[in-house]
């Protein structure tokens, strides 16, 4: 009996973890519904499909609806970018039907060229940190572009078709632009000071690290932002405004960790306020009628944090010309951004690699099995593979199955009884509108949308219309695709990110040291902040750090221990970087004796040998820096996080 309950026990974490696995497939997210987005998509992909209508061919709509999901690619981002990115996906969407036209009758050239499009273009929106669906659409394009009836000389139309739709998309995605062109730009300055607001509020309590964090990250996604939105051509007085308020932001809680390292000096709670008060009124046309309530006793500290307040309501609500701050903009290069990726320790490379290649042996089984319709093969594989994860891998995997099956279904009822093309040209609208309110909630019930639309457009565009046999056949290459997907994401990536984690802290540590040397040594004022090339690769390190830990996390076969005692270190060592990177911001440096450089790169360079060796060591003794005793105490902090974590490895 003790036998048969030890057994039971053995079995039950993994049967448990399957099971929270599938549930969490099914999971409802409560994320807000985005109705403005979803009705633009409907509007964007119906168009094109009612404009061919009304000119006479309903094919060649469809092949300009094919455009329309250039739309799919907008998010919150400031228009400038927007303009950019939306018309190169256009342009991409474009090549990509043109190039699975003329490859149609090739089906090795197919398979191939199917896995570079999907390769190139992860790794661009993952190297960018674009965020979107990435390269599933490219994929989508192509593939249906191989399933048209072949005929090499329609390449130009049939490109051309899907680039007039996407250039609808372009225009329906920037009419934003002509009533708030700063939205973006404005709502992330916003967040800023709410999040500050709670910071403010948060300090001694428990939850100051947690507002701390929350605090960098709205930082720096605004100054993502901001820098996203510039324009050396055309920079506005709105622009000026809200790129000084987030300096000041910077500045002001740079000034709070310094003073609450100070256990006597007692923040009050008018200075939380008084930052939800500027929170309030950003973004909006009246002035600010909130307050600035000012105790009537403070300590200089807390005095000079008020006038920092003033002067941030200021750059809010005076003229621009009272306003005599210089806006210093530097932004990397996109081959700096590019090159840095493009290494051979690079998860997102070496992602890159695995769904090109994976995308590619899909393809090829799929053309070599003689399966109807291939090209649905390797499209699932590619929606499947767009997981961050494994875990992630699998919800796909999950989700596109069962949404699919339910879709089909619907696709079905729709077609048998549906014969009216103006009706189809609604249920298209419809469809993608109800597609892009629920993926934001589940992949699966985005799917079971998602599917009908991509039936009609793909049917009518090969102009076969056995619907009962299409469904069969899909649902058959649906499960297929999806199979090797996640089989293959199993076997090539199952453990490479938490193999190159311990590499990265060390890589990253390592080059925060570096910085830290330039930053602080007798030559630092000869440096500017956009010059630095010391800045540019700590910065490269910390998003490939962040994106191996993440990934790390949603890997099936983790050390769960280890990964949680990392946790520590990517927050202090995030944290470091925020203050070293916001140090060179100041020209008042202090300029730190050879003795005191010289202890602190020794600091470092055993804080990156303790990291990559998995071991502990005794802490180190660390300088004083004056002015930026926030950096000095994050980098002890970062000692005592690496020794936990080592004592956990052990």
């Amino acid at each position: 009996m003790g036998k048969n309950k030890q057994r039971v026990s053995s079995k039950s974490p993994k049967l448990e973890a399957i099971h929270t696995t599938f549930k969490q497939a099914f999971e409802i997210k409560k994320n807000p519904f985005p109705w403005i987005k979803a009705l633009s998509a409907g509007i964007a992909a119906a168009l094109p499909v009612f404009i061919g209508l009304l000119f006479g061919n309903f094919e060649y709509g469809l092949l300009a609806g094919i455009g329309g999901f250039s739309y799919l690619y907008v998010f919150n981002q400031p228009y400038e970018q927007r303009a950019k990115k939306i018309f190169i996906v256009m342009w991409g969407l474009s090549l990509s039907v043109f190039l699975g036209t003329l490859l149609a009758p090739y089906q090795l050239g197919t398979a191939i060229v199917m896995g570079i499009i999907g390769a190139c273009v992860f790794f661009i929106f993952g190297a960018l940190n674009i965020t979107g669906p990435s390269a599933i659409f490219f994929v989508l394009s192509f593939a249906l572009a191989t399933g048209m009836p072949v005929d090499q000389s329609l390449a130009p139309l049939r490109g051309g078709l899907v680039l007039l739709g996407g250039a609808l998309s372009w225009i329906i995605c920037m009419l934003g632009w002509f009533y708030n062109p700063h939205g973006p730009e404005t709502n992330a300055v916003e967040k800023v000071y709410r999040e500050l607001a709670l910071f403010f509020d948060s300090i001694g309590t428990e939850k100051f690290n947690t507002a701390r964090h929350r605090t960098v990250l709205a930082m720096k996604q605004a100054e993502n932002t901001l820098l996203a939105g510039y324009s050396a051509k055309r920079s506005t007085d709105i622009f000026k405004r809200l790129f000084l308020l987030n300096e000041h932001a910077n500045t002001i809680f740079l000034r709070v960790l310094e003073i609450s390292l100070n256990n006597k000096i007692v923040l009050p709670p008018e200075l939380g306020k008084s930052v939800q008060a500027l929170a309030d009124s950003i973004g909006s046309k009246t002035k600010n009628k909130s307050k600035i309530l000012q105790p009537e006793q403070v300590d200089k500290e807390v005095e000079d944090l008020f006038i920092k307040i003033y002067n941030a309501d200021a750059i809010m609500n005076e003229p621009v010309q009272k306003i005599h701050q210089e806006v210093l903009i530097s932004k990397p290069s996109l081959k700096t951004i590019l090159l840095g990726a493009f290494d051979k320790n690079s998860i997102v490379f070496l992602t890159s690699i695995r769904y090109g290649t994976i995308l590619t042996i899909a393809a090829i089984i799929a053309y070599s099995a003689g399966f109807n319709r291939s090209y649905w093969v390797p499209l699932s594989c590619a929606a499947v593979m767009s997981g961050a994860t494994i875990i992630a891998t699998f919800h796909r995997a999950v989700q596109r199955t069962f949404g699919t099956i339910i879709g089909l279904l619907l696709a079905s009822l729709i077609l048998a009884s549906v014969h009216n093309e103006f009706i189809i040209v609604l249920i298209i609208l419809c469809l993608t509108f109800i597609t892009e309110l629920f993926i934001v909630r589940n992949y699966g019930l985005a799917a079971m949308f998602f599917t009908p639309s991509a039936l009609i457009m793909a049917e009518y565009s090969t102009q076969s219309y056995d619907f009962s046999f299409f469904a069969t056949v899909r649902i058959t290459d649906i499960v297929v695709g999806s199979i090797i997907g996640l089989a293959g994401s199993l076997l090539v990536g199952s453990r490479s990110a938490s193999s190159l984690l311990s590499h990265f802290i060390a890589k990253t540590i390592r080059s925060q040291g570096q910085f830290l040397l330039m930053a602080f040594s007798e030559n630092n004022r000869t440096l500017t902040f956009d010059e630095s090339s010391e800045r540019s690769k700590m910065q490269t390190n910390m998003v490939n750090l962040l994106t191996v830990y993440n990934t790390s996390l949603g890997e099936i076969f983790k050390n769960k221990a280890r990964l949680e005692s990392l946790w520590p270190v990517i927050f202090s060592i995030e944290q470091l970087g925020y203050y070293l990177n916001a140090s060179l911001k100041y020209s008042e440096r202090p300029v730190l004796s050879e003795k005191d450089l010289a202890q602190l790169l020794y600091v470092f360079e055993t804080m990156a040998i303790t990291a990559d060796k998995d071991q502990s060591s005794t802490n180190k003794t660390v300088p004083e820096i004056e002015g930026f005793s926030k950096i000095r105490h994050e980098i002890l902090d970062l000692q005592e996080a690496l020794q936990f974590r080592g004592e956990v490895s052990s």
